[in-house]
């Protein structure tokens, strides 16, 4: 372990010059921070051995637990306490080999004068890659400049030349060449056209964005400002988690098994087991069946035009996980559900489009995409996965870098191979889930995709947006990832078009990233410059990321 050393102890203008302060933050689960200790604890090991190296000296600015068994900071209030004595001009570094809680520590770094760096591992397993994106999302939101890294090996010499760039000068950029805006392309006159309606047509009815409790695990770049999202015509309507609570517990038992019994006819396979701690059992499933509906009717009540669902941590203790609910109803094909008095099919043979842990930069570009599918007459079926990791195939099918896109909930199956017959529902793990739950867990089936980010800096609304591909892998390389990361939930293996790993982590501004389907090549090159241009219709700030499938330029 590196040492701790009170930020508050006077040392000599030499010592100070040469010392450079440490955070790390965690957490807010003690079972998910003491897990996932003993990797923070080596890699901030294999840091400080960089650092050294480069004549400083990398201090903890808060010492490890011996009571919680860990070394995090795992509240916003203790991340104000350690602030509290830490000099705001010294050099710091947060450091992240985890998921970490964004809101923890950024009062902090807000209020911050001296150089900032993030840094992370790359690792499936201990995710500090997606912990850093959410902290680099949600520091260029608030406006705090800083520089960010991350790789395999501390010692590769990419990182350590950057690093000594920054303990040398207080900054550093990446190269973003692969970042054009959409102001210098020319847009097909018919995408321009199609965006250009349906931005008039939003501006002009209106849209409404149903949010269960905003902020889900910290995650302030995922929160829209009114103001700012107002602009686009869609208004949110603030919902409660206690409602959707008590909703569920007014759908009868007849109506939960009618959607159970629709989802085993589709095919989709439930491991179920009898234990409530370690299994997913048939009641953790019914009850999945009726916050469905209860979603549902509360979307019906409220005329939202897409959903959210925080579940942690307000339902966590409550019900089981809601991932199972969001990835149905992002599906056309899903089971059907009836108003209360049961006169009327709600949202009939569509989608309600669910945007995950209640991200609304991902549901205001679900909705778009929504609609500019629809209108295109491409599918419909959309859903944020996220950037969890990458890595070359080591089975030699394919020659480029694949990313492994993944998340908890919201992917419909008619994503997968084989759709609903393709899907298998496992057991939320235990650490983050207590009440248990399924997930809708399959292999996205090969074929074209928009991939897109809505994001918050400088007071605006902005998207990157550029195309890529899903691949096929051998199932053999298919586990190898799913057991490199989380093995109960849904996988795409994305290969983005001129746009490398090192790219992507430089200028993507979160943890998540929006995926759908065209088609063809050419129809989900259509879909991405329609979707575009009624960002840009709408007020967004928008930019085209990478290459044409063929490797041209946009």
């Amino acid at each position: 372990m590196i040492p701790y050393s009170d930020p508050t102890k006077r040392v000599s203008a030499t010592t100070k010059r040469k010392r450079v302060w440490l955070v790390a933050n965690g957490d807010l689960r003690l079972s998910a921070n003491q897990n996932c200790w003993a990797a923070q604890e080596a890699m901030e090991h294999a840091l400080a051995e960089s650092v050294e190296a480069a004549g400083y000296e990398l201090v903890r600015a808060h010492p490890y637990k011996k009571k919680e068994k860990h070394g995090f900071i795992d509240s916003q209030k203790e991340g104000m306490r350690v602030f509290s004595k830490i000099d705001p001009d010294v050099k710091l570094v947060v450091a992240e080999a985890v998921w970490q809680y964004s809101h923890h520590l950024l009062h902090g770094l807000i209020s911050h004068r001296g150089p900032i760096l993030t840094v992370a591992n790359w690792s499936g397993t201990w995710p500090g890659l997606v912990g850093m994106l959410n902290l680099n999302g949600s520091l260029t939101k608030a406006g705090v400049a800083y520089s960010t890294l991350w790789a395999e090996d501390f010692s590769e010499k990419q990182f350590c030349t950057m690093l000594k760039r920054w303990l040398k000068n207080g900054s550093f950029r990446h190269r973003t060449t692969h970042v054009r805006s959409l102001s210098r392309v020319k847009v097909p006159a018919s995408s321009e056209k199609v965006g250009a309606k349906l931005a008039a047509d939003l501006l002009r009815n209106k849209a409404i964005m149903g949010v269960f409790d905003e902020g889900c695990m910290g995650m302030f770049n995922a929160i829209i400002p009114d103001h700012l999202l107002n602009k686009t015509g869609v208004y949110k309507e603030r919902l409660s988690q206690s409602a959707l609570y008590y909703e569920s517990t007014q759908v009868r038992q007849s109506e939960a098994l009618a959607v159970r019994r629709w989802m085993d006819r589709k095919g989709i396979r439930f491991l179920t087991g009898p234990r409530h701690k370690d299994h997913l059992t048939d009641q953790q499933i019914l009850d999945q069946c009726r916050m469905y509906i209860a979603a549902v009717r509360i979307a019906d009540d409220f005329g939202c035009h897409t959903i959210g669902i925080q579940y942690q941590q307000g339902l966590k203790d409550l019900m089981p996980a809601s991932d199972l609910v969001e990835g149905t109803l992002n599906n056309r094909d899903r089971p059907p559900v009836k108003s209360r008095d049961g006169k009327r099919v709600l949202y009939a043979g569509e989608p309600l489009p669910h945007f995950n842990e209640v991200d609304e930069c991902a549901g205001l570009d679900g909705l778009m995409t929504y609609r500019v599918h629809s209108a295109l007459g491409q599918p419909v079926e959309n859903t944020l996965h996220d950037l969890r990791w990458g890595d070359w195939d080591q089975s030699g099918t394919v020659d480029d870098y694949v990313w492994v896109f993944e998340i908890s909930g919201s992917v419909p199956p008619a994503h997968f191979t084989g759709g609903w017959r393709g899907a298998t529902s496992e057991r939320q793990p235990a650490m983050f889930f207590p009440s248990g739950g399924g997930t809708i867990k399959g292999i996205s089936k090969p074929g074209e995709i928009v991939w897109s980010r809505v994001f918050v800096e400088n007071d605006r609304l902005k998207m990157d947006v550029g195309r890529a591909k899903v691949v096929k892998l051998p199932l053999e390389e298919t586990e190898r990832r799913w057991n490199a990361t989380t093995s109960q939930w849904p996988i795409m293996h994305a290969v983005t078009y001129g746009v490398t790993r090192d790219q992507m982590m430089a200028r993507h501004k979160s943890n998540h990233i929006q995926v759908a389907y065209g088609r063809t090549a050419a129809d989900a090159d259509k879909a991405m410059y329609a979707k575009a241009a009624m960002a840009a219709a709408l007020g967004l700030d928008v930019a085209l990321c990478g290459t044409r499938k063929s490797g041209k330029p946009w």
